[in-house]
Protein backbone atom coordinates (compact mmCIF):
# COMPACT_ATOMS: atom_id res chain seq x y z
CA UNK A 1 0.00 0.00 0.00
CA UNK A 2 2.73 2.56 1.14
CA UNK A 3 4.60 1.69 -2.14
CA UNK A 4 1.26 2.57 -4.21
CA UNK A 5 0.79 5.54 -2.15
CA UNK A 6 4.69 6.32 -3.14
CA UNK A 7 4.31 5.76 -6.84
CA UNK A 8 1.36 8.16 -6.93
CA UNK A 9 2.73 11.24 -5.00
CA UNK A 10 5.69 10.96 -7.46
CA UNK A 11 4.54 9.96 -10.57
CA UNK A 12 0.97 12.34 -9.94
CA UNK A 13 2.33 15.99 -10.25
CA UNK A 14 4.98 15.32 -13.24
CA UNK A 15 2.05 14.10 -15.48
CA UNK A 16 -0.20 17.33 -14.09
CA UNK A 17 2.60 19.55 -15.29
CA UNK A 18 2.71 17.50 -18.72
CA UNK A 19 -0.93 18.12 -19.36
CA UNK A 20 -0.83 21.94 -17.98
CA UNK A 21 1.72 22.83 -20.47
CA UNK A 22 0.07 20.85 -23.59
CA UNK A 23 -3.13 22.48 -22.64
CA UNK A 24 -4.11 24.88 -24.94
CA UNK A 25 -6.65 26.49 -22.92
CA UNK A 26 -3.41 27.04 -20.70
CA UNK A 27 -1.62 29.03 -23.64
CA UNK A 28 -4.44 30.93 -24.81
CA UNK A 29 -5.03 32.17 -20.62
CA UNK A 30 -1.31 33.37 -20.69
CA UNK A 31 -1.33 35.03 -23.60
CA UNK A 32 -4.58 37.09 -22.91
CA UNK A 33 -2.57 37.69 -19.49
CA UNK A 34 0.79 38.96 -22.14
CA UNK A 35 -1.44 40.97 -24.11
CA UNK A 36 -3.18 43.14 -20.77
CA UNK A 37 0.60 43.69 -19.83
CA UNK A 38 1.52 44.84 -23.71
CA UNK A 39 -1.28 46.72 -23.83
CA UNK A 40 -0.74 48.50 -20.51
CA UNK A 41 2.77 48.85 -21.27
CA UNK A 42 3.44 49.76 -24.67
CA UNK A 43 -0.15 49.91 -26.27
CA UNK A 44 1.46 51.62 -29.47
CA UNK A 45 2.85 48.42 -30.37
CA UNK A 46 -0.04 46.41 -28.85
CA UNK A 47 -2.37 48.24 -31.06
CA UNK A 48 -0.11 46.51 -34.11
CA UNK A 49 -0.49 43.26 -32.92
CA UNK A 50 -4.61 43.74 -34.33
CA UNK A 51 -3.30 41.95 -37.91
CA UNK A 52 -2.33 38.91 -36.21
CA UNK A 53 -5.58 38.76 -34.11
CA UNK A 54 -7.34 39.33 -37.74
CA UNK A 55 -5.61 36.84 -39.86
CA UNK A 56 -6.07 33.96 -37.21
CA UNK A 57 -10.03 35.21 -37.19
CA UNK A 58 -9.54 35.15 -41.28
CA UNK A 59 -8.23 32.04 -41.27
CA UNK A 60 -10.74 30.34 -38.93
CA UNK A 61 -13.86 31.96 -41.08
CA UNK A 62 -12.62 29.75 -44.05
CA UNK A 63 -13.28 26.79 -42.11
CA UNK A 64 -17.17 28.00 -41.25
CA UNK A 65 -18.69 27.79 -44.87
CA UNK A 66 -17.58 23.88 -45.43
CA UNK A 67 -18.03 22.75 -41.87
CA UNK A 68 -21.37 23.89 -41.62
CA UNK A 69 -22.20 22.34 -45.28
CA UNK A 70 -20.69 19.22 -44.55
CA UNK A 71 -22.06 18.90 -41.41
CA UNK A 72 -25.72 19.20 -42.47
CA UNK A 73 -25.63 17.56 -45.66
CA UNK A 74 -24.10 14.11 -44.08
CA UNK A 75 -26.64 15.05 -40.85
CA UNK A 76 -29.71 15.62 -43.30
CA UNK A 77 -28.50 12.73 -45.83
CA UNK A 78 -28.46 9.97 -43.05
CA UNK A 79 -31.52 10.77 -41.42
CA UNK A 80 -34.37 8.06 -42.53
CA UNK A 81 -37.08 10.74 -41.59
CA UNK A 82 -36.88 14.39 -43.56
CA UNK A 83 -39.81 15.62 -41.47
CA UNK A 84 -37.43 15.71 -38.40
CA UNK A 85 -35.19 18.05 -40.39
CA UNK A 86 -38.28 20.65 -40.52
CA UNK A 87 -39.49 19.69 -36.72
CA UNK A 88 -35.70 20.89 -35.69
CA UNK A 89 -36.01 23.81 -37.63
CA UNK A 90 -39.00 25.04 -36.43
CA UNK A 91 -38.32 23.94 -33.06
CA UNK A 92 -34.93 25.71 -32.45
CA UNK A 93 -36.51 28.87 -34.03
CA UNK A 94 -39.03 29.15 -31.50
CA UNK A 95 -36.45 28.42 -29.16
CA UNK A 96 -34.59 30.94 -29.93
CA UNK A 97 -37.28 33.74 -30.38
CA UNK A 98 -38.37 32.37 -26.30
CA UNK A 99 -34.85 32.93 -24.82
CA UNK A 100 -34.20 35.75 -26.61
CA UNK A 101 -37.38 37.76 -25.89
CA UNK A 102 -36.21 36.67 -22.25
CA UNK A 103 -32.61 38.34 -22.93
CA UNK A 104 -34.57 41.30 -24.06
CA UNK A 105 -36.35 41.98 -20.87
CA UNK A 106 -33.19 41.03 -18.58
CA UNK A 107 -31.44 43.60 -19.97
CA UNK A 108 -34.21 46.42 -19.56
CA UNK A 109 -35.44 44.85 -16.00
CA UNK A 110 -31.60 44.93 -14.76
CA UNK A 111 -30.80 48.26 -16.35
CA UNK A 112 -33.77 50.02 -14.62
CA UNK A 113 -32.15 48.43 -11.44
CA UNK A 114 -28.51 48.94 -11.35
CA UNK A 115 -29.42 52.53 -13.64
CA UNK A 116 -26.15 52.83 -14.69
CA UNK A 117 -26.98 55.92 -16.94
CA UNK A 118 -27.55 57.72 -13.78
CA UNK A 119 -23.88 59.38 -13.64
CA UNK A 120 -22.34 62.39 -14.76
CA UNK A 121 -22.19 62.85 -18.36
CA UNK A 122 -20.03 65.44 -18.35
CA UNK A 123 -17.38 63.44 -17.81
CA UNK A 124 -17.84 60.78 -20.52
CA UNK A 125 -15.70 60.53 -23.88
CA UNK A 126 -17.80 61.87 -26.98
CA UNK A 127 -16.37 59.99 -30.02
CA UNK A 128 -18.12 60.38 -33.72
CA UNK A 129 -21.06 57.98 -33.87
CA UNK A 130 -22.26 59.60 -37.70
CA UNK A 131 -21.41 56.73 -40.02
CA UNK A 132 -23.68 54.56 -37.38
CA UNK A 133 -26.43 57.39 -37.20
CA UNK A 134 -26.83 58.44 -40.82
CA UNK A 135 -28.53 55.01 -41.89
CA UNK A 136 -30.63 54.75 -38.75
CA UNK A 137 -33.79 55.73 -40.29
CA UNK A 138 -33.82 52.91 -43.12
CA UNK A 139 -36.04 49.99 -41.71
CA UNK A 140 -34.84 46.44 -41.00
CA UNK A 141 -34.95 44.55 -44.89
CA UNK A 142 -34.70 40.93 -44.38
CA UNK A 143 -33.80 40.23 -47.69
CA UNK A 144 -30.69 42.33 -47.46
CA UNK A 145 -30.20 40.52 -43.96
CA UNK A 146 -30.27 37.18 -46.24
CA UNK A 147 -27.82 38.81 -48.74
CA UNK A 148 -25.35 39.70 -46.11
CA UNK A 149 -25.34 36.33 -44.56
CA UNK A 150 -22.78 33.76 -45.92
CA UNK A 151 -23.78 31.33 -42.85
CA UNK A 152 -27.52 31.44 -43.53
CA UNK A 153 -26.88 31.12 -47.23
CA UNK A 154 -24.58 27.84 -46.82
CA UNK A 155 -27.08 26.79 -44.18
CA UNK A 156 -30.16 26.82 -46.98
CA UNK A 157 -28.22 25.58 -49.66
CA UNK A 158 -27.25 22.56 -46.95
CA UNK A 159 -30.37 21.87 -46.85
CA UNK A 160 -31.97 21.64 -50.12
CA UNK A 161 -28.32 19.26 -51.26
CA UNK A 162 -29.16 17.25 -47.91
CA UNK A 163 -32.79 16.62 -49.21
CA UNK A 164 -31.83 16.04 -52.74
CA UNK A 165 -29.53 13.70 -51.46
CA UNK A 166 -31.65 11.44 -49.35
CA UNK A 167 -33.31 10.78 -52.77
CA UNK A 168 -30.39 10.12 -55.29
CA UNK A 169 -29.33 6.97 -55.92
CA UNK A 170 -25.62 7.89 -55.60
CA UNK A 171 -26.58 8.52 -51.60
CA UNK A 172 -24.01 6.26 -50.39
CA UNK A 173 -20.98 6.69 -52.45
CA UNK A 174 -21.70 10.60 -52.07
CA UNK A 175 -21.84 10.10 -48.23
CA UNK A 176 -18.52 8.15 -48.19
CA UNK A 177 -16.92 10.94 -50.04
CA UNK A 178 -18.44 14.01 -47.82
CA UNK A 179 -17.65 11.83 -45.32
CA UNK A 180 -13.67 11.76 -45.67
CA UNK A 181 -13.77 15.16 -47.01
CA UNK A 182 -15.33 16.34 -43.62
CA UNK A 183 -12.40 14.15 -41.51
CA UNK A 184 -9.69 15.81 -43.72
CA UNK A 185 -11.57 19.27 -42.84
CA UNK A 186 -11.84 19.03 -39.67
CA UNK A 187 -8.04 17.39 -39.08
CA UNK A 188 -7.00 20.97 -41.00
CA UNK A 189 -8.96 22.64 -38.11
CA UNK A 190 -7.10 20.93 -35.70
CA UNK A 191 -3.79 22.00 -36.47
CA UNK A 192 -4.67 25.42 -37.32
CA UNK A 193 -6.40 25.64 -33.77
CA UNK A 194 -2.76 25.28 -32.02
CA UNK A 195 -2.36 29.00 -33.44
CA UNK A 196 -4.86 30.36 -31.13
CA UNK A 197 -2.97 31.37 -28.79
CA UNK A 198 -1.54 33.85 -31.02
CA UNK A 199 -5.13 34.78 -32.22
CA UNK A 200 -6.10 35.93 -28.77
CA UNK A 201 -3.21 37.63 -28.39
CA UNK A 202 -3.15 40.20 -31.19
CA UNK A 203 -7.31 40.60 -30.50
CA UNK A 204 -6.43 41.70 -27.08
CA UNK A 205 -3.59 43.41 -27.36
CA UNK A 206 -5.04 45.44 -29.87
CA UNK A 207 -8.39 46.10 -27.77
CA UNK A 208 -6.02 47.15 -24.59
CA UNK A 209 -3.51 49.08 -26.47
CA UNK A 210 -6.18 51.01 -28.94
CA UNK A 211 -8.79 51.49 -26.07
CA UNK A 212 -6.90 51.61 -23.05
CA UNK A 213 -8.13 50.42 -19.56
CA UNK A 214 -8.51 54.64 -18.75
CA UNK A 215 -11.77 54.86 -20.32
CA UNK A 216 -13.78 52.33 -18.26
CA UNK A 217 -13.54 54.44 -15.27
CA UNK A 218 -16.32 56.48 -16.64
CA UNK A 219 -18.35 53.62 -17.04
CA UNK A 220 -17.52 51.32 -15.13
CA UNK A 221 -21.36 50.69 -13.94
CA UNK A 222 -22.43 50.10 -16.93
CA UNK A 223 -19.86 47.97 -18.35
CA UNK A 224 -20.34 45.81 -14.81
CA UNK A 225 -24.21 45.98 -14.77
CA UNK A 226 -23.68 44.40 -18.19
CA UNK A 227 -21.45 41.40 -16.79
CA UNK A 228 -23.57 41.03 -14.03
CA UNK A 229 -26.72 40.65 -15.83
CA UNK A 230 -24.75 38.34 -18.45
CA UNK A 231 -23.55 36.10 -15.88
CA UNK A 232 -27.07 36.13 -14.37
CA UNK A 233 -28.35 34.78 -17.56
CA UNK A 234 -26.13 32.34 -18.02
CA UNK A 235 -26.29 30.86 -14.86
CA UNK A 236 -29.91 31.31 -13.78
CA UNK A 237 -31.67 31.37 -17.06
CA UNK A 238 -29.59 29.07 -19.12
CA UNK A 239 -28.39 27.26 -16.61
CA UNK A 240 -32.21 26.72 -15.26
CA UNK A 241 -32.81 25.18 -18.54
CA UNK A 242 -29.89 22.50 -18.37
CA UNK A 243 -30.68 21.68 -15.35
CA UNK A 244 -34.06 20.66 -16.54
CA UNK A 245 -32.50 18.17 -18.74
CA UNK A 246 -30.31 17.09 -15.86
CA UNK A 247 -27.25 18.54 -16.95
CA UNK A 248 -24.81 21.27 -14.93
CA UNK A 249 -24.61 24.70 -16.91
CA UNK A 250 -20.94 24.55 -14.59
CA UNK A 251 -19.94 21.48 -16.14
CA UNK A 252 -21.03 22.72 -19.79
CA UNK A 253 -18.61 25.59 -19.03
CA UNK A 254 -15.52 23.78 -18.08
CA UNK A 255 -16.27 21.41 -21.56
CA UNK A 256 -16.05 24.30 -23.76
CA UNK A 257 -13.61 26.50 -21.86
CA UNK A 258 -10.77 26.57 -24.79
CA UNK A 259 -13.63 28.14 -26.94
CA UNK A 260 -14.26 30.37 -24.26
CA UNK A 261 -10.93 31.39 -23.77
CA UNK A 262 -10.51 32.11 -27.63
CA UNK A 263 -13.61 34.09 -27.55
CA UNK A 264 -12.66 35.97 -25.07
CA UNK A 265 -9.38 37.07 -26.48
CA UNK A 266 -10.53 38.04 -30.29
CA UNK A 267 -13.94 39.60 -29.02
CA UNK A 268 -15.54 37.17 -31.50
CA UNK A 269 -17.90 34.18 -31.57
CA UNK A 270 -17.21 33.43 -34.92
CA UNK A 271 -13.38 32.43 -33.97
CA UNK A 272 -14.99 29.19 -32.25
CA UNK A 273 -17.96 28.04 -34.02
CA UNK A 274 -16.29 25.50 -36.21
CA UNK A 275 -14.62 23.77 -32.79
CA UNK A 276 -17.98 24.56 -30.63
CA UNK A 277 -19.81 22.29 -33.39
CA UNK A 278 -17.02 19.87 -32.90
CA UNK A 279 -17.09 19.22 -29.46
CA UNK A 280 -20.97 19.59 -29.18
CA UNK A 281 -20.96 16.64 -31.74
CA UNK A 282 -18.69 14.70 -29.52
CA UNK A 283 -20.35 15.60 -26.59
CA UNK A 284 -22.98 13.54 -28.35
CA UNK A 285 -25.04 15.79 -29.68
CA UNK A 286 -26.38 14.07 -33.50
CA UNK A 287 -24.51 15.31 -36.36
CA UNK A 288 -27.82 16.69 -38.09
CA UNK A 289 -28.95 18.71 -34.92
CA UNK A 290 -25.37 20.59 -34.48
CA UNK A 291 -25.56 21.62 -38.42
CA UNK A 292 -28.75 23.08 -38.44
CA UNK A 293 -29.02 24.51 -34.71
CA UNK A 294 -25.70 26.17 -34.07
CA UNK A 295 -25.44 27.95 -37.61
CA UNK A 296 -29.24 29.36 -37.26
CA UNK A 297 -28.45 30.56 -34.07
CA UNK A 298 -25.57 32.69 -34.84
CA UNK A 299 -27.86 34.25 -36.46
CA UNK A 300 -31.10 34.10 -34.37
CA UNK A 301 -30.15 33.06 -31.58
CA UNK A 302 -27.68 36.01 -30.06
CA UNK A 303 -28.64 36.30 -26.28
CA UNK A 304 -25.82 38.28 -25.41
CA UNK A 305 -26.30 41.04 -27.97
CA UNK A 306 -29.76 41.32 -27.24
CA UNK A 307 -29.00 42.01 -23.20
CA UNK A 308 -26.66 44.41 -24.60
CA UNK A 309 -28.61 46.29 -26.67
CA UNK A 310 -31.96 46.48 -24.66
CA UNK A 311 -29.45 47.47 -21.15
CA UNK A 312 -27.79 50.53 -23.86
CA UNK A 313 -31.02 51.96 -25.03
CA UNK A 314 -32.17 52.21 -21.16
CA UNK A 315 -29.09 53.23 -20.59
CA UNK A 316 -28.92 55.91 -22.90
CA UNK A 317 -32.31 57.08 -22.10
CA UNK A 318 -31.02 57.37 -18.03
CA UNK A 319 -27.96 59.33 -19.31
CA UNK A 320 -30.29 61.70 -20.79
CA UNK A 321 -33.27 61.78 -18.33
CA UNK A 322 -36.02 60.32 -20.59
CA UNK A 323 -38.71 58.34 -18.38
CA UNK A 324 -40.01 55.78 -20.36
CA UNK A 325 -43.41 54.26 -19.18
CA UNK A 326 -44.43 50.47 -19.40
CA UNK A 327 -45.73 50.34 -22.89
CA UNK A 328 -42.63 52.20 -24.19
CA UNK A 329 -40.31 49.73 -22.38
CA UNK A 330 -42.62 46.92 -23.70
CA UNK A 331 -42.32 48.65 -27.31
CA UNK A 332 -38.43 48.89 -26.98
CA UNK A 333 -39.06 45.30 -26.01
CA UNK A 334 -40.55 44.35 -29.28
CA UNK A 335 -38.80 46.66 -31.80
CA UNK A 336 -35.41 44.75 -30.68
CA UNK A 337 -36.91 41.40 -31.43
CA UNK A 338 -37.54 42.59 -34.84
CA UNK A 339 -34.12 44.50 -35.34
CA UNK A 340 -31.35 42.54 -33.24
CA UNK A 341 -31.75 40.12 -35.80
CA UNK A 342 -29.76 42.34 -37.90
CA UNK A 343 -26.54 42.58 -35.69
CA UNK A 344 -25.25 39.09 -36.73
CA UNK A 345 -21.95 38.41 -38.63
CA UNK A 346 -21.16 42.76 -39.57
CA UNK A 347 -18.68 44.55 -37.24
CA UNK A 348 -20.47 47.71 -36.25
CA UNK A 349 -24.18 46.48 -37.14
CA UNK A 350 -24.99 46.16 -32.91
CA UNK A 351 -24.55 50.55 -33.26
CA UNK A 352 -26.88 50.52 -36.52
CA UNK A 353 -28.95 48.37 -34.77
CA UNK A 354 -29.19 50.52 -31.60
CA UNK A 355 -29.61 53.42 -34.27
CA UNK A 356 -32.49 51.85 -35.85
CA UNK A 357 -34.21 51.44 -32.31
CA UNK A 358 -33.87 54.92 -31.15
CA UNK A 359 -34.79 56.56 -34.46
CA UNK A 360 -38.35 54.06 -34.24
CA UNK A 361 -38.40 54.73 -30.35
CA UNK A 362 -38.90 59.04 -30.92
CA UNK A 363 -38.00 59.44 -27.61
CA UNK A 364 -34.24 58.80 -26.76
CA UNK A 365 -31.49 61.27 -28.50
CA UNK A 366 -30.01 58.99 -31.06
CA UNK A 367 -26.62 61.06 -30.48
CA UNK A 368 -26.20 59.08 -27.01
CA UNK A 369 -23.93 56.11 -28.83
CA UNK A 370 -21.46 58.38 -28.93
CA UNK A 371 -20.75 58.14 -25.36
CA UNK A 372 -20.90 53.85 -26.01
CA UNK A 373 -18.00 54.02 -28.81
CA UNK A 374 -15.05 54.43 -26.17
CA UNK A 375 -16.17 51.20 -24.62
CA UNK A 376 -18.38 48.83 -26.54
CA UNK A 377 -14.79 46.54 -28.06
CA UNK A 378 -14.78 46.09 -23.93
CA UNK A 379 -18.35 44.64 -23.88
CA UNK A 380 -18.01 42.72 -27.00
CA UNK A 381 -16.21 40.00 -24.92
CA UNK A 382 -19.75 39.48 -22.92
CA UNK A 383 -21.62 39.48 -25.59
CA UNK A 384 -19.63 37.08 -27.81
CA UNK A 385 -19.48 34.58 -24.14
CA UNK A 386 -23.06 34.88 -24.08
CA UNK A 387 -23.72 33.97 -27.59
CA UNK A 388 -21.58 30.96 -27.40
CA UNK A 389 -23.04 29.79 -24.54
CA UNK A 390 -26.60 30.14 -25.34
CA UNK A 391 -26.19 28.47 -28.38
CA UNK A 392 -24.59 25.63 -27.29
CA UNK A 393 -27.59 25.14 -24.60
CA UNK A 394 -30.20 25.40 -27.20
CA UNK A 395 -27.88 22.82 -29.51
CA UNK A 396 -28.75 20.61 -26.45
CA UNK A 397 -31.78 20.83 -25.54
CA UNK A 398 -33.29 20.23 -29.28
CA UNK A 399 -31.13 17.21 -29.32
CA UNK A 400 -32.38 15.82 -26.18
CA UNK A 401 -36.26 16.57 -26.92
CA UNK A 402 -35.91 15.26 -30.20
CA UNK A 403 -34.01 12.13 -28.87
CA UNK A 404 -30.43 12.94 -30.93
CA UNK A 405 -28.55 13.00 -27.60
CA UNK A 406 -26.52 10.19 -27.29
CA UNK A 407 -22.78 10.99 -24.88
CA UNK A 408 -20.40 8.47 -25.20
CA UNK A 409 -20.19 6.15 -22.30
CA UNK A 410 -16.48 7.37 -21.36
CA UNK A 411 -17.48 11.03 -21.52
CA UNK A 412 -21.29 10.63 -20.03
CA UNK A 413 -20.16 11.60 -16.46
CA UNK A 414 -17.62 14.46 -17.62
CA UNK A 415 -20.71 16.89 -19.33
Amino acid sequence: MLENISTVTTTAPRKWHIRIVTNLTFWVLIAIIAAVILGSVAPAIAVKMEIIGKTFIDIIKLFIAPIIFLTIVLGISGMDDLKKVGRIGVKSLVYFEVVSTVSLAAGVLMALLMQPGKIDKSRLQIQNASKYTSGASESFDWWSFFLNNLTLQVLLAAVVVGILLNYSRYRQPAIKGLSMLSKWVFTALKYVMYLAPLGAFGGMAYTIGKFGLHTLVPLAKLMGTVYLTMAIFILGVLGGILRYYKMSILQFLRYIREELLLVLGTSSSESALPSIMQKLEKMGCSKSVVGLVVPTGYSFNLDGTSIYLSMAVIFIAQLYDVHLGVGELISIIGILMITSKGAAGVTGSGFIVLASTLTAIHKIPVEGLAFLLGVDKFMSEARALTNIIGNGVATIVIAKSEKEFHPPVAESATV
